[in-house]
């Protein structure tokens, strides 16, 4: 009885985590190049008993363990601006950025000239360049941006965007203002990712499966609190029961 009350819990705190992530997901809905994230539960077995001589043998207790988040890479809808600064990014590929922490990646393609000449992401990063952070000065017009990241101005190319690539996308790691971070080695995105000019990437995230997915875990909590209380009081009837035996 009270093993199945430990495995109540364990479920309760994994659909506790999932609600998080579920909740992060429908917070983000409107946010420029947002990737939504799903969760990893893994089945945990506890051993058996030492003493495994008994008749019948100890049955092995089923739990869940929290394995953490993959990110949803897939590419989100593509909305037109119409400014030559906004960058949708097509493909696997992620726009390199600076920041006080270092190198980080992002999806966010609103992208404007701060009062230092530097092209900088709308959080103020400075967007690398593949030969270092990409000026212009204020003499300069007609400021395009090219499908391979190229950046141009009415004085020739000033730069060109660093688009890297990851063998496992899935295993970046947020980093807050729509940054990610990843341990693995970022490689030249090439032919993986492209750009598309006047246009914006919108959030990945669907309102309605994340909907969806949030009853489902509502019901499912209820479901185990309903079940955790019914054995809490199954278990105070049965020692109610054996004190008036003795």
């Amino acid at each position: 009885m009270q093993n199945a009350l430990f495995v109540g819990v364990s479920s309760q705190v994994a659909l506790q985590r999932e609600l998080d992530v579920i909740a992060n997901n429908m917070a983000n809905v409107s946010t420029t190049g947002f990737k939504g994230r799903s969760t990893r539960f893994q089945e945990y077995l506890m051993p058996t008993a030492r003493a495994d001589s008994f008749t019948p043998s100890d049955r092995r207790i089923s739990y869940v363990i929290d394995q953490g988040t993959t990110l949803n890479v897939e590419q989100g809808p593509v909305e037109q601006t119409g400014n030559p600064l906004d960058i949708a990014v097509k493909g696997n590929a992620f726009i390199a950025v600076q920041t006080p922490a270092g190198e980080r990646y992002t999806r966010n393609g609103a992208l404007s000239v701060n009062a230092q000449g530097q092209l900088v992401t709308s959080d103020g990063f400075a967007v690398a360049g593949e030969g270092g952070p990409i000026a212009v000065n204020a003499q300069e017009t007609g400021l395009s941006i090219g499908t391979d990241g190229t950046v141009s101005t009415n004085l020739g190319i000033r730069g060109r965007i660093k688009l890297v690539t990851f063998a496992n996308p899935g295993n970046l790691v947020n980093e807050g203002a729509n940054l990610y971070s990843s341990t693995a080695p970022a490689r030249p995105a090439g032919l993986d990712g492209r750009l598309e000019s006047g246009a914006l990437e919108r959030s990945n995230v669907s309102p309605v499966l994340e909907m969806t997915r949030l009853m489902d875990v509502n019901r499912s909590y209820a479901l185990v609190t309903s079940m955790i209380s019914r054995m809490d009081e199954l278990r105070g009837s049965a020692i109610s029961k054996l004190a008036n035996v003795a």
